[in-house]
């Protein structure tokens, strides 16, 4: 049992870091897609901020 749940939280980890890179590489790489403003004047970097708090979150309930 510990090392399934060591494992789930590995993979969780990695996906979580996979999100997180990204956002940081945009940020970095690629601000002005990031000034974008698809939905309603908020930009995207906002936008991808909070979809990573709410990724964390239901990460979290997993």
């Amino acid at each position: 049992m510990t090392t399934r749940n060591a494992r789930i939280g590995l993979v969780l980890f990695a996906v979580y870091l996979l999100l997180y890179g990204g956002f940081v590489l945009m940020n970095t790489f690629a601000p002005q897609t990031m000034e974008a403003t698809p939905v309603a004047g908020i930009n995207l970097a906002i936008l991808y901020g909070f979809g990573l708090i709410i990724a964390a979150l239901v990460m979290a309930l997993l």
